[in-house]
């Protein structure tokens, strides 16, 4: 799934576009398009009568007849190859991902106790519930959850990422995906999807757009134009009989005819964004793919852009997820040479991220490098849970390092006085938001150790950006409320929630959504799974288990928590995107209104001619320069529409202003400068001019 970036447009998905856009001419395919179906309708009407003017039966000229009805269908194909090519790149990621789908022999056991008891079936014979030991080398046959060991698995044909993971029994990294495969020692997995009904399967269904279902605004915005395309239907059809009418009185031929205001409605009607509305929903999907998410539904994308509240984790999002050693403070006239020292040495064995932080921390600072432990005959005290201690004993010395109260019962074990300097340190350390270490060197202490939850680069900027687009940023920790104070102050989120439990993020979420906010949160164990299916942007971690997956509407397959802010930008873009081009095909009308209607009238009402500001004194040039612009300008937004418009972290208010400018009046404006271009051309090529304006079509 991880896509590189790549052409915008391959060969092979540019041949398998054009096919395709003749097979979507099928009119069961067109009749899912209204606005388009219209369009597919009038060139119908259009090859009608351009046969019956073959047998003398013809309302205008027979070229102009062809001429609008090839330009039609090429209308008609055009919208068809913007939709067929979004869906190409889905189909594309679909093609790989079915490659990685075999159909595998799989282990099944009775139980974990029993695993001689292997009897050999195909993995679509597996059904939910059923227990399969998967070894090295072997492909996992179905989605399930590690019951029992831990093993490496390679996750590439999912992920896209070449490193194995670590999968294994209880926690939050039980699940495993059908398709992936194990590199070392074995797993026992129950199956937990029936076979047709895996991850996998539905990750093909999605990208390939198969399981697409249009999203409310996608519903909202297509009835919009189907009104706006019955108004321009009636207003062109009441056209004829009251041209009919005033050609009538005033003793002059009909200026119009039905291929003329067939034309008419095309370009009235909103076909530009009718075209793109759906290449737009797909391609935003697929750049979600693209970006390694997977979402299970469209409704759940434009929610992430309407999203007003992100609620974060603290551990791996906000922070780097491992507490760093950041200062030494010795007391009691401690030399703080003296601390590094014993600070270095009792973390020598110790292999935490917080261990080897120390070592680095007394390097860097006091170049105290790497020692030969051998001639001190170092005898090293691992940390446990029950002492909370770690340390090392070595030529008659003894050092120890670790929580403040176990270090102090250590001390007075040892006869000695526990500092009242060390204490004000460890409760000032513990204001800022930080862990203390007391190191202590034959029952006395010598000083603490600093360990700070390190912010990642960026990220406050990051959270500045966000409240420029109007959303506001809470922390979760399971930190105390002092702790997570003074990291969310540091890191510059708007609120947070500390010591939080399962119960507590569900009324968070609840109590947000009862206010009017729209909350989008990710998460990857079962206590995530209550929040996660309240929330309206939901994203489970793909390491996550199967609980949190079930309950989330989109899975990160990189499992990144900070992947949700990009998730509510793609959101955001695809939002932009439809309306900004929305705005540009209803501005369009504006110009082609302007370039037909006062071509086609000017001989029955002189006065139209002030508003012929293009010069067009060609009624059939006009609609000729018209549709072909029509046609034209799908062709031209669809890498736009696959894209998506560019989103910059400001206001709404002065985004929504900016769109207007470049999208509205620009909308207004482009339509005006190509026609007239068009047109021009036309005359170049065909001989088409002001005195003699029917040549082409005689």
């Amino acid at each position: 799934m991880n896509q590189k970036k790549t052409a915008f447009v391959t060969k092979e998905l540019m041949l398998r576009a054009v096919k395709d856009s003749f097979v979507k001419l099928a009119p069961k395919t067109q009749l899912r398009n209204p606005v388009m179906f219209l369009v597919y309708v009038s060139a119908v009407l259009t090859t009608a009568l351009y046969v019956c003017s073959l047998f003398g039966v013809a309302d205008a000229r027979p070229g102009f007849i062809l001429a609008v009805a090839v330009i039609l269908w090429f209308t008609v194909l055009f919208a068809d190859f913007a939709e067929a090519i979004a869906e190409g790149r889905g189909k594309a990621q679909a093609d790989a991902l079915r490659a990685a789908r075999q159909d595998v022999t799989a282990n099944k056991i009775p139980s974990p106790d029993r695993r001689d008891e292997i009897t050999r079936v195909k993995s679509a014979c597996l059904r939910k519930g059923d227990l399969v030991l998967v070894g090295v080398g072997e492909q996992i046959p179905a989605d399930g959850e590690v019951i029992d060991g831990a093993a490496s698995v390679d996750e590439s044909a999912i992920t896209g990422e070449s490193a194995p993971v670590i999968r294994e029994s209880g926690g939050d990294r039980s699940a495993v995906t059908g398709g992936t495969t194990v590199t070392s020692d074995q797993l026992v997995i129950r199956v937990t999807s029936e076979a047709g009904e895996s991850f996998l399967d539905k990750m093909i269904a999605m990208v390939e757009g198969a399981s697409r279902k249009k999203t409310p605004n996608e519903i909202a915005l297509q009835i919009l134009l189907v009104a706006l395309t019955i108004i321009f239907l009636l207003v062109t059809v009441s056209l004829y009989p009251f041209s009919a009418f005033s050609a009538g009185q005033a003793g002059m031929a009909n200026p119009t005819s039905v291929t003329a205001l067939v034309a008419l409605l095309v370009c009235l009607a909103p076909t530009t964004i009718g075209a793109l509305l759906s290449a737009i929903g797909i391609a935003g999907m697929s750049r979600l793919n693209q970006a390694n998410v997977l979402a299970m539904s469209g409704r759940s994308i434009e929610a992430a852009g309407d999203v007003d509240t992100l609620l974060l984790d603290k551990t791996g999002t906000i922070t780097l997820g491992n507490r760093q050693a950041y200062e030494l403070i010795p007391v009691d006239g401690t030399d703080i040479h003296e601390l590094a020292d014993a600070a270095q040495l009792s973390s020598l064995a110790d292999e935490t991220p917080e261990g080897r932080s120390v070592v680095v921390l007394a390097k860097e600072q006091f170049g105290l490098r790497g020692r030969n432990l051998g001639g001190l005959h170092a005898s090293f005290i691992p940390f446990t849970a029950k002492t909370r201690m770690s340390g090392v004993d070595y030529a008659g010395n003894e050092i120890r390092k670790g929580a403040a109260e176990a270090v102090r019962a250590y001390v007075a074990g040892q006869g000695g006085a526990y500092s009242k300097q060390c204490e004000e340190a460890v409760e000032q350390i513990a204001r800022q938001g930080g862990t203390p270490l007391v190191v202590a060197k034959n029952g006395r202490v010598l000083g603490v150790i600093h360990l700070k939850d390190i912010i990642k680069q960026g990220v406050r900027e990051k959270f500045a950006d966000l409240r420029k687009m109007g959303i506001r940023t809470v922390m979760i920790t399971g930190d105390n409320p002092l702790t997570a104070s003074a990291i969310a102050a540091e890191a510059g989120v708007d609120d947070f929630l500390a010591e939080a439990t399962p119960e507590g993020k569900l009324q968070m979420i609840r109590d947000l959504q009862a206010k009017g906010h729209l909350v989008a949160m990710t998460g990857d164990g079962t206590n995530d799974a209550p929040a996660l299916a309240q929330a309206d942007v939901a994203v489970a971690m793909n390491t996550g288990t199967q609980a949190a997956k079930e309950a989330g509407n989109m899975v990160d397959l990189d499992s990144s928590p900070t992947k949700l802010i990009d998730i509510v930008r793609i959101g955001k873009q695809l939002l932009m995107t439809r309306g900004s081009l929305t705005t540009f095909s209803i501005a369009n009308d504006v110009a082609k209104y302007f370039a037909i209607l006062p071509a086609l009238f000017m001989g029955l009402y002189p006065g139209l001619s002030a508003l012929n500001i293009m010069g067009l004194h060609s009624a059939e040039s006009a609609i000729l320069s018209a549709i072909i612009y029509n046609a034209l300008i799908i062709v031209a937004l669809i890498p736009l529409a696959l894209r998506g418009v560019r989103y910059r972290e400001v206001p709404a208010a002065k985004l929504l202003s900016r769109n207007l400018v470049v999208y509205g009046l620009g909308g207004i404006i482009a339509p005006f400068i190509a026609i007239k271009l068009i047109r021009l051309q036309i005359n170049l090529h065909t001989g088409l001019s002001q005195r003699n304006p029917g040549s082409i079509f005689r």
